[in-house]
């Protein structure tokens, strides 16, 4: 499976941006997936996740209330709804993909992985 992340950019404060995560495969309607993010000199870590239908989504918590995780299969595509914005969420932001049907928090659990897209987040 090959991922295409796309939508990053650069922003205002409390604005919103929408990321998008596109399959090349079909069977991606089957996977879990979730977003990931990387600050500059940090760690790379779990936003949110969600899984194979739809039934059940999740969050780190600075993210919750604000970012919307959700899934167009028969477009092939996850989608990362981003609002109010904060400088802190400045980062590359990754979406990866595994066939396990549970919830996935780590990065290690995830077997496919896309090329990320820049968020830029201004005060």
């Amino acid at each position: 499976v090959q991922l295409q992340a796309s939508g990053g950019g650069l922003v205002l404060a409390g604005g919103s941006l929408r990321l998008s995560c596109a399959a090349s495969a079909r069977t991606f309607s089957y996977y879990t997936v979730g977003w990931f993010r990387q600050a500059p000199g940090k760690e790379r870590e779990f936003v949110a996740g969600i899984s194979w239908n739809g039934g059940a989504t999740y969050y780190e918590d600075s993210v919750k209330g604000r970012f919307t995780i959700s899934r167009g299969n028969a477009e092939n595509t996850v989608y990362l709804q981003m609002n109010s914005l904060e400088p802190e969420d400045t980062a590359v932001y990754y979406c990866a993909a595994s066939p396990r049907r549970r919830t996935l928090w780590q990065a290690f659990e995830y077997e496919y992985w896309g090329q990320g897209t820049q968020v830029t987040v201004s005060s």
